[in-house]
């Protein structure tokens, strides 16, 4: 053979060579061909420890047993060979990891800003998000991993980040921690050191630490951890670019720091020694020898039963012995831990200013008292429907006057077209999808208020001050901050409910999240109380969120007492320190969300419209002679006690799809054409219907993709059944009682 060859595993951490020859016989080779490890490609060694091999061929990373390892036969390239090889593009790819609140999130829309994409993880319904940051020849795809207090998987977030650290072994994990609270944040990195993985840990909220009279030294603290330490202040763009330079020097030379890993207590370290001789032979790549017996020893239930089918039954029996033996394993894991992180922290951490009352305190004096709390939290929401009013609604009118004049130019142009592309074109297309796109306005204003109200560390408060509340309907605060997220989408409210910790709580809470109007029923129901009501439009709008608010506790109540009983949960929550708004955070975040509602408008809802004129209009050319207005006038007499005639039973069947879809229907149904939507509503339908109608919006049951989620979180068909069941019934009651009270007292 002209040329040196040695197996992979002869390679160091980080070390890359070219694969001449595969020589494990047709199976084996067949098996790395389809992993993309055939001769010529460049191979990347991540990780090699006590026979657990990693390595990154044609971007995708490979796990190997250490026998598979060395039939793979490498070359390095010469320096001739490399001079006149191209030079490539080196990749990474980096997580972002921290516990919530540390402005992790903040550092990723820094380095990522729009070319992120949002989606979720496979598998599962957790939002996923990545994005690309080019610098010098390199391309780093960040992950923005959950936020999370651990590696112990108690919820979906947490496994999520755990499945990912494992399993993906990315280059390079960036640890966020906060500088204010150094200590709680270190916690993580005693469970990521045991994946072996290289880390650096960016302490960040620099500035708020100082404000607090917190002084960390980084060098110190990096000379304490045997890693690199960054500062960072992210709102303020600080340690962004050293940050950046940390990770490519890591990423040439991964094996420069030799972390100091913590070990359980002393009077523990004998058993951690025994376990970890019994499970050696037995734990398979990715996993390492150290977090399997720290996993087994804090009793960890997935951890426990994957290794339950590994490790022989013999061994396990032995193993489960000692753990009985020792039933106080857990307190030595984590007194190990906090033993080991005051030891890093000693020489790093300076306080002064010791006993001073913060800012944070002095406002959660007002804020977290029940009796100032809860009317400072309506307060706030009165002011955002006030602000939704005041700015909402005129730049409403005037796009919808737009609108209206699109059509009236369409109709001019078409004028000598068929009567049916014009009807498609104005009534359909332009009066139906065009009418929601009027939305935007008041969908910023909610969206911006929302994500403003969480930036700044408020929503955590106004889930401790609802606590008491919460606890009538059966459910503790925790339940609030999900249901907040329902003002903005009630698809987020239910995935939301996963920070529940308790099944039956969290099946309560997603069974309730419906009841919080999202933005779509809110816009809908801002724009036909202005348009029907006027000037008591306000007065209105806020009695039909009471309404709900209080139909919210009536069922949880009923439900929770009679049908779902449950064990007391402890209501245990971090509650951030206030800081200044990230204006930019908050942008992305209502940018994201009204570019999602803007191409939810140019596709279902358009379609959707479209389709609705062409059932509208089929076969006679007349809506109450089409399919649509057969359809309706049929199911009319379930309308008759609620005072809603065939097409408003017509748009409530249709909200299923999307609630926005109710305006649309409207339109092509009252044939708005160019005289603008809010104009003929408010001739077209009487006060005490238009009241029926909303209240019955309000109560109904919610879009499609809220109810395909609430059907896969609640993971209970009986539940799904009932709840369908519950809304349709609730909202034909209340409906009829509007009707009635409203008829009765003259409006």
């Amino acid at each position: 053979m002209s040329e040196e060859l040695f197996p992979v595993t002869a390679l160091d951490e980080g070390q890359e060579a070219t694969v001449r020859l595969l020589s494990g016989g047709e199976a084996l080779t067949g098996r790395l061909a389809a992993m993309g490890i055939i001769p010529g490609t460049r191979i990347k060694l991540l990780r090699k420890s006590r026979g657990q091999i990693i390595v990154l061929a044609s971007d995708t990373r490979v796990a190997l047993g250490k026998g598979q390892a060395e039939k793979i036969l490498v070359k390095r390239e010469s320096p001739d060979e490399a001079e006149g090889r191209p030079e490539a593009r080196r990749s990474l790819l980096v997580a972002l990891a921290g516990q919530p609140n540390v402005g992790k999130t903040t550092v990723f829309n820094l380095l990522t800003g729009l070319s992120q994409h949002i989606g979720n993880w496979p598998g599962k319904t957790v939002e996923r998000k990545e994005g690309i940051h080019r610098i010098k020849d390199t391309e780093i795809t960040l992950v923005d991993l959950p936020g999370t207090y651990s590696l112990s998987a108690y919820s979906e977030e947490e496994r999520v980040t755990r499945e990912f650290l494992i399993q993906e072994h990315p280059d390079i994990t960036v640890l966020f921690v906060n500088a204010s609270a150094l200590e709680r944040s270190l916690y993580l990195l005693t469970e990521l050191l045991l994946l072996r993985s290289p880390v650096i840990v960016a302490v960040n909220m620099f500035d708020v630490a100082e404000d607090q009279g917190v002084h960390v030294d980084t060098e110190a603290l990096a000379a304490s951890l045997g890693l690199p330490v960054i500062s960072t202040v992210a709102t303020k763009n600080k340690g962004i670019r050293e940050l950046l330079e940390e990770i490519l020097k890591v990423a040439e030379n991964p094996g420069l720091y030799k972390p100091k890993t913590p070990r359980v207590t002393q009077d523990h370290h004998d058993i951690y020694l025994k376990i970890s001789e019994l499970i050696r032979d037995h734990v398979p790549v990715p996993y390492t020898v150290e977090w399997v017996v720290t996993k087994l020893m804090e009793g960890d239930s997935e951890v426990s039963e994957t290794f339950q089918g590994i490790i022989p039954s013999g061994t396990w029996n032995e193993i489960q012995t000692l753990l009985v033996a020792h039933e106080d394993a857990l307190r030595a894991v984590v007194g190990g831990r906090y033993d080991w992180i005051e030891d890093a922290t000693r020489a790093a951490v300076s306080r002064f200013r010791r006993g001073q009352v913060l800012m944070t305190d002095r406002i959660d004096h007002v804020l977290t008292r029940p009796l100032t709390g809860i009317p400072v939290l309506l307060a706030i929401l009165g002011i955002v429907f006030l602000v939704t009013f005041a700015v909402g609604y005129p730049l409403q009118g005037y796009l919808e006057s737009l609108v209206a004049s699109l059509g009236s130019m369409v109709q001019n142009l078409l004028e000598e077209e068929p009567q049916w592309i014009k009807g498609l074109l104005v009534d359909g297309i332009i009066g139906g999808a065009g009418s929601v796109t009027t939305f935007v306005p008041i969908l910023l204003i909610f969206f911006f208020a929302m994500s403003f109200l969480e930036n700044v560390g408020y929503m955590a408060r106004a889930a401790f001050v609802m606590d008491r509340f919460m606890h009538i309907i059966g459910l503790h605060g925790k339940s609030f901050l999900p249901m907040c997220l329902g003002f903005g989408c009630n698809v987020a409210s239910v995935l939301g409910a996963r920070i529940v910790e308790s099944r039956k709580a969290r099946l309560l809470t997603i069974f309730l999240t419906p009841f919080v109007p999202c933005t779509g029923r809110l816009a809908v129901i801002t724009f036909v109380a202005a348009a029907v009501f006027a000037g008591k439009a306000l007065v209105v709008t806020w009695l039909l969120v009471a309404l709900n608010v209080v139909m919210l506790g009536v069922a949880g109540m009923f439900i929770g007492r009679f049908l779902l009983r449950q064990e007391a949960v402890p209501f245990i929550m971090e509650l951030p320190l206030y800081h200044k708004p990230d204006f930019r955070t908050i942008g992305l975040v209502v940018w994201h969300r009204t570019v999602a509602f803007i191409k939810k408008a140019g596709t279902v809802i358009l379609l959707f419209s479209i389709f609705l004129w062409i059932l509208s209009n089929v076969p006679a050319g007349s809506v109450e002679n089409s399919v649509l207005g057969r359809v309706g006038i049929l199911l009319e007499p379930l309308g008759r006690p609620l005072g809603l005639d065939w097409r408003m039973v017509v748009a409530l069947l249709s909200s299923v799809i999307a609630k926005e879809n109710s305006v649309a229907t409207l339109g092509v149904l009252y044939n708005v054409g160019d005289q603008g939507l809010m104009a003929v509503l408010s001739s077209a339908i009487p006060h005490a219907s238009a009241l029926s109608f909303l209240v019955v919006l309000m109560l109904f049951i919610p879009c499609a993709p809220t109810i395909v989620v609430m059907k896969q979180e609640m993971n209970d068909r009986k539940w799904f059944i009932i709840s369908f069941f519950f809304m349709i019934f609730l909202s034909y009651i209340m409906g009829m009682a509007a009707y009635s009270l409203a008829r009765a007292a003259g409006i």
